[in-house]
């Protein structure tokens, strides 16, 4: 092989270097230093199950980087657990640690000068984080998801961590026993991995099959499995040759490969995190992609998936009926692929999808074709309007009817807005508006999947809207709009909306708007002063100064 990325930028022109000491201190010989620097980004954390299994994950890579000739270089990458922290002020770091996560990462592999990365992640902000830095260093990399956790099981239905927070409200209402309450809670997180539905993480994982920078079937092995680490393994296999063929993310990284994921998640009823998400990645590898395109996408992919949060199955369910290559071999087919897009393992997608079945397994309710598809339409809408000028997601899918106008009721932070659920002090026909939430205002773009819960276990997800600068958790289903840009603390018509003012959602517009009168607005603003940052000092002041709108990613660069 060639001398490495290090080899050729630090010891050039010189027959000898001092920095080679520091190798030998960690066991190097000399030939060791012809050989690529293979960076292993490990996401292995404790703080939550879904990082909590990634360790194996990463020693097999080790394994097999060396047996392939290569010297691999472990470092950590931080993360944050969305379920655990979500409903607290914990809440306000999971999106900047997708920022975190690729500085990290970025600052390894080029202080380092690596030759090639492999990522290796779980929780939510994870495979962004990840993958963004890989579009920003642009060395060979490859992404190997640690995997799903396995569905939980109280009184033989299937749970997942959503599960647990639609009790809350179940139980709150009288509708749940003490012991069924306790029994949801302790048994909905079985085992390692990250949630099982199609949430955020899951969903990116998928997505990232059908962008071309995982290897086929890797995003819906359960963790727990062998499988998972014999699919690490070859990863790390497929990324050595990536690095002797410098096939580099941004050959792989495109608006054609991006069409592509964005179908993908389209097809299987993903989480509004995404948008927001492939903004970002698309902003970090320097291709053209906005909000508009979602909804291009939207028009033309039908969700054929019946995965939780709005339908009935779970990652592992998806696996066994044929993973995401089978949604992909049906996409394809049906002309919403490219399948000319070249993929980490140097061929292009058609081939990588060549001997998938043309049709999903008889007998199974997972996978729909696409003339029997669960909607014809994809499911996450971009809506604009006086509310939202510059856009914002609703996720409408598991919806009878998504239009609602109502009076707004008005909240400026989740823990009010919980309260007023949880006291029966929200009605039918409401429609909540929950702000300065946003990137710069809370900072940190915090979800709402407490109050989003609250309100299904309620029975009041069909019947109250709710619309926030913040965000949801892939776990959200339900009347909710989130995203709204600009946020209230930039000033957008969000901050100046009163309690009782009448407020409409038409997913069949598009339309997010205030039914107030264009002057009452102007007055409005004009008396309307910009709160002082909740945050001064820390990582959450330097996001909240870096950040930009979230219709444009929330990115810091």
């Amino acid at each position: 092989m060639a001398f490495n990325r290090r080899s050729k930028n630090i010891t050039q022109g010189v027959s000898r270097s001092p920095n080679r000491s520091m190798y030998y201190a960690m066991g190097y010989e000399k030939e060791d230093f012809d050989k690529p620097m293979v960076g292993i980004a490990n996401g292995h954390s404790t703080i939550t199950p879904c990082n909590s299994g990634l360790q194996k994950l990463a020693d097999i890579a080790i394994s097999t980087i060396k047996a392939c000739g290569a010297n691999p270089q472990v470092f950590g990458t931080p993360t944050i657990s969305d379920g655990m922290s979500m409903g607290t002020e914990g809440m306000k770091y999971s999106l900047i640690s997708r920022e975190v996560i690729a500085d990290c990462i970025e600052t390894a592999v080029n202080g380092q000068w690596l030759d090639g990365c492999v990522v290796i992640g779980g929780c939510d902000k994870n495979m962004p984080g990840g993958m963004i830095a890989m579009a920003r260093t642009n060395v060979p990399s490859i992404y190997v998801y640690g995997g799903t956790i396995k569905p939980g099981n109280w009184k033989g239905k299937d749970l997942t961590i959503v599960s647990a927070f639609e009790a809350v409200g179940e139980f709150s209402m009288g509708r749940m026993s003490q012991e069924d309450f306790d029994g949801i809670e302790r048994n909905a997180c079985p085992s390692s991995g990250s949630c099982g539905g199609m949430y955020t993480a899951n969903t990116m994982s998928s997505s990232f099959e059908a962008l071309g920078l995982s290897l086929m079937y890797s995003s819906t092995m359960a963790n727990p499995d062998d499988e998972k680490t014999g699919s690490a393994a070859q990863s790390a296999r497929v990324l050595v040759e990536a690095i002797k063929k410098d096939l580099k993310p941004r050959d792989i990284i495109n608006r054609k490969s991006i069409e592509n994921a964005v179908a993908l998640i389209m097809a299987t009823g993903g989480s509004t995190n995404a948008v927001l998400h492939y903004l970002a990645i698309a902003h970090a590898a320097e291709v053209e992609w906005t909000l508009d395109d979602f909804e291009r996408m939207r028009l033309k992919v039908p969700v054929i998936c019946n995965l939780k949060p709005s339908g009935q199955y779970v990652a592992t369910d998806l696996h066994r009926a044929g993973g995401v290559p089978q949604v992909m071999k049906l996409l394809l087919d049906a002309g919403l692929l490219h399948g000319d897009c070249m993929t980490i393992t140097g061929r292009t997608l058609a081939e990588e999808l060549a001997d998938v079945p043309s049709q999903p397994p008889a007998g199974q309710d997972v996978i729909r074709t696409i003339e029997h598809a669960l909607y014809k339409e994809g499911h996450l809408a971009i809506l604009k309007g006086n509310l939202s000028p510059e856009g914002c997601v609703a996720k409408i899918s598991g919806l009878k009817n998504p239009v609602i106008t109502g009076p707004a009721r008005v909240f400026d932070d989740e823990y009010t807005a919980m309260d007023a659920i949880m006291a029966d002090k929200i009605k039918p026909g409401d429609v909540l508006i929950l702000r300065y939430l946003g990137p710069k205002g809370g900072p940190g773009m915090p979800e709402m999947l407490a109050p989003t819960s609250a309100l299904i276990g309620k029975g009041l997800g069909e019947s109250v809207g709710l619309i926030t600068d913040g965000r949801f958790s892939g776990g959200t289903w339900g009347m909710v709009v989130g995203h709204v840009s600009p946020e209230a603390f930039a000033g957008g018509t969000i901050a100046l909306v009163q309690e009782g003012d009448s407020v409409t959602i038409d997913a069949h517009q598009q339309l997010i708007q205030l039914n107030v009168p264009d002057d009452e607005i102007a007055r409005r603003r004009a008396n309307w002063t910009a709160p002082a940052p909740r945050y001064t000092r820390g990582v959450l002041a330097k996001f909240a100064a870096l950040t930009s709108s979230a219709s444009k990613g929330a990115v810091t660069d």
